[in-house]
């Protein structure tokens, strides 16, 4: 599958993949897991490109979010992908599908191929034997994702304005920081959350921009600390960074993500 996610940014074709993840390596299981954001947001398969990855918290939110990521595959030629896990892509949940607004008659795409005889041959390829060619298709691949990282970042900011320690996750994961979060203000302990809603590209702006203020952030995730490494990068070492993980398909509680932030608030004394 790799091989043929890179062929496909590569050919610049638009493209929308939907992957709700599971506990791995290898076989695995079936129970909901986030080991594969190296995956989706770094690439995967060979040469020079990403994909755009957006993760949906909510059933709602996956409804909105694919809608847009067909939008955003075809307007960048790229692929995107929906990046949820098995909790997201197995619950039920009322939606609300927002009105399209106004369409317009299908435009028609100069690179695509019609299967006309009469409309000019057209090829799509990604094999270019000479290097020098090769390049400025490299080039060009990434001027596109340099427009998308300018301008499609989207984040969502939860009870940050005062906060102290901050709590970055994503997904399933992001929903059930809220409840800690309620518990822990209800504590007296000024906690927020920075929940990123597109993988790649990165809000690495936000999280440094509030690295310059805030004491502590604690990354929670369904793995061994891939995000983390994301959030690092970010911060660039001007705040202390926590983690705390649950893998192998078990979702951390609530209860858990309180006690690691107590326990943040307690060394910070």
């Amino acid at each position: 599958m790799q091989e043929g996610i890179s062929y496909i940014a590569a050919a610049e074709l638009p493209c929308v993949i939907v992957n709700m993840m599971r506990g791995g390596p290898g076989l695995g299981g079936i129970a909901p897991s986030q080991s594969d954001y190296f995956q989706a947001t770094k690439g995967g398969g060979h040469g020079d490109y990403h994909l755009l990855v957006l993760a949906p918290s909510t059933g709602q939110e996956a409804a909105d979010l694919t809608m847009l990521a067909f939008d955003l595959a075809d307007k960048y030629r790229n692929p995107v992908m929906i990046l949820g896990d098995g909790n997201i892509g197995q619950m039920m949940e009322p939606i609300q599908f927002k009105p399209l607004g106004k369409t317009s008659a299908p435009v028609r795409k100069d690179w695509a191929i019609t299967g006309s005889s009469n409309g000019g041959r057209k090829l799509l390829k990604t094999l270019f034997l000479d290097p020098v060619i090769l390049e400025k298709r490299n080039l060009v691949i990434a001027q596109k994702l340099r427009e998308a990282v300018k301008n499609e970042v989207r984040l969502e900011s939860y009870l940050t304005e005062d906060a102290e320690v901050v709590i970055a996750a994503y997904g399933t994961v992001a929903r059930i920081a809220k409840t800690a979060i309620k518990i822990l203000r209800e504590k007296g302990l000024k906690v927020g959350l920075l929940r990123p809603i597109s993988l790649y590209p990165f809000p690495y702006e936000a999280f440094a921009k509030m690295a310059e203020r805030v004491k502590s952030f604690l990354v929670v995730e369904m793995s061994m600390g891939q995000m983390l490494e994301d959030v690092q990068l970010a911060l660039c070492g001007k705040s202390q960074l926590h983690f705390y993980s649950r893998v192998g398909g078990i979702v951390p509680s609530y209860e858990e993500i309180v006690g690691e932030v107590e326990r943040i608030a307690m060394e910070a004394k």
